[in-house]
């Protein structure tokens, strides 16, 4: 790039910096000479850098420094300074040493032992232990020990020590709370070529900044240069605050179906399992009710039954098809099961309470609901064992042509061109449907929800008279993982911080 242009553009944080660099700087030494606060260097370090400028190089160095008893024994003495002084020309018990000195018994066995290596200390057993100085220990009362002469020395570089002072560093290191070592990060700028180049041009001095509305009202600007901008230069990127990437995806959805006419159903995560498989027409020995497929809890395990008359209704309709001409499944229904608690293993159970609450005054009706689910599933990238349903019903004079309807006008909102309908089973509808969509990245269709009219010996027992219900349950993840381009399903609830940072908005 034009080193002129470059120049041009240097912000009034790197003008006053970058004629301190012609020789190796460091940051305390810039914000020494150049006045500016610790952040502003750092700032216009990092642009000057940025723009090919200046070298950056940071260097750790280790740095030994008083610790907490290092601090107490610089002031009033080492242990084995108070040791020394104390016997002086003297020949002394071990007892009166402690008395004298008020060292603790781990400061004494401490000094001793290092006094004893060091030659400074005789030590004799009679009936007392009894100690005195040798001649060297004599010379050192008033001379300094090599311990003390590094204390005093504190904080320095490791680097900066000779090698009989590091050894006595390791001798310290081994006491409790005399020195620490810390690393201290040291960062250092120096002009590259073109950062010199830049430097010989210089600076225009009557530049403008920034604009204030004084500057336009005294038209100083007329008289001046503006500062000039580089808009392929590099800035840190910025995250904005926003909701969970699944939840702007949910609030969509909750606006496609208030949009089309529909109330929202709600209720609880824990639901017996007469609402969440009797009441649908679910056998009691059927293997969706074992433990491998559904989670039951333990404490409460059982959970109370609704109004007698429902749960008459749908035990009638197990045993016998109750009075929809079925014959039922043919089987001695059993309360105890019913009350089971589980964690529900599909929003469908929200409609089965919705209808047991419904009146013929009350239809036409429409409804759906966005909620979590649960089922014991070996956890995979195509398989998860919480995940989030949307669920919907229509009850009224109603076909299945209408039900349809429904489906493809909520995938086409949901950016799906092509839909199809084809023929499926389900327990509790009849007739029944899966939704499919084309997949124009894999160049395949999906399975995305199921679909049908409940059957008689669901509505009847639970709303007492005989109506249409359409009704679907659709797996979000899979409607909306194409959006995101999210092959592994474990990737909607990972929440790592770095990744929900990239992952684009909801703009549908």
């Amino acid at each position: 790039m034009n080193p002129k242009k470059i120049a041009e553009t240097l912000h009034p944080l790197e003008r006053k910096i970058i004629p301190y660099l012609k020789e190796k700087q460091s940051v305390e030494e810039l914000i020494s000479k150049t006045g500016l606060k610790d952040v502003e260097v750092n700032r216009a370090l990092q642009w000057l850098k940025n723009k090919e400028l200046i070298t950056l190089e940071e260097e750790i160095k280790e740095i030994v420094e008083l610790d907490s008893n290092g601090k107490t024994y610089l002031k009033e003495g080492l242990p084995e300074r108070k040791f020394i002084k104390v016997i002086g020309q003297k020949t002394l018990t071990l007892d009166e040493i402690a008395k004298k000195t008020q060292l603790s018994n781990n400061e004494i066995s401490v000094s001793i032992g290092l006094l004893r290596r060091k030659n400074i200390i005789y030590v004799f057993r009679k009936k007392d232990i009894i100690i005195s100085l040798t001649e060297f220990g004599k010379k050192l009362l008033n001379e300094k020990l090599e311990e003390e002469k590094l204390l005093e020395k504190l904080p320095i570089e490791i680097s900066k020590l000779s090698d009989s002072e590091k050894a006595v560093l390791e001798g310290l290191k081994k006491r409790k709370n005399i020195v620490k070592i810390s690393s201290l990060k040291t960062k250092t700028a120096k002009l590259t070529t073109l950062g010199e180049e830049v430097l010989k041009i210089g600076f225009e001095e009557n530049v403008i900044d920034k604009l204030t509305p004084e500057i336009l009202r005294s038209k100083i600007w007329k008289q001046k240069k503006f500062r000039r901008y580089d808009i392929q230069a590099e800035v840190p990127e910025v995250y904005f605050g926003r909701r969970h990437f699944v939840n702007q995806a949910i609030d969509y959805i909750r606006s496609i179906w208030v949009g089309m006419g529909f109330k929202e159903m709600k209720g609880p995560l824990v639901q017996t399992s007469f609402w969440n498989f009797d009441a649908l027409f679910t056998a009691q020995d059927h293997p969706v009710r074992e433990m491998q497929d559904t989670f039951f809890l333990k404490n409460p395990e059982f959970g109370n039954l609704p109004d007698k008359k429902i749960v008459d209704n749908v035990k009638r309709a197990h045993e016998n098809g109750f009075n929809t001409g079925s014959t039922g499944w043919q089987y001695r229904w059993s309360f105890e099961e019913a009350k089971k608690n589980v964690l529900r293993t599909h929003t469908t159970v929200l409609s089965a309470r919705t209808i047991a609450g419904l009146k013929k005054e009350d239809l036409p009706v429409k409804y759906f609901a966005i909620g979590r689910c649960f089922r014991n599933e070996t956890l995979d990238w195509s398989h998860l064992f919480e995940f989030d349903q949307t669920e919907g019903i229509v009850v009224g004079d109603v076909n299945f042509r209408h039900l349809i309807g429904y489906l493809k006008e909520f995938f086409k909102k949901m950016n799906y061109e092509k839909i199809r309908i084809r023929p499926a089973y389900f327990p509790y509808t009849e007739m029944s449907c899966e939704v499919e969509v084309y997949d124009e990245n894999h160049g395949e269709w999906l399975e995305l929800g199921g679909a049908g009219m409940l059957r008689p010996e669901v509505v009847k027992p639970l709303i007492g008279f005989e109506t249409q219900v359409l009704a679907w349950g659709l797996g979000l993840a899979r409607i909306i993982k194409n959006y995101y381009q999210i092959e592994d399903l474990r990737m909607l609830y990972k929440n790592d911080l770095n990744e929900l940072r990239k992952i684009k908005e909801w703009l549908l």
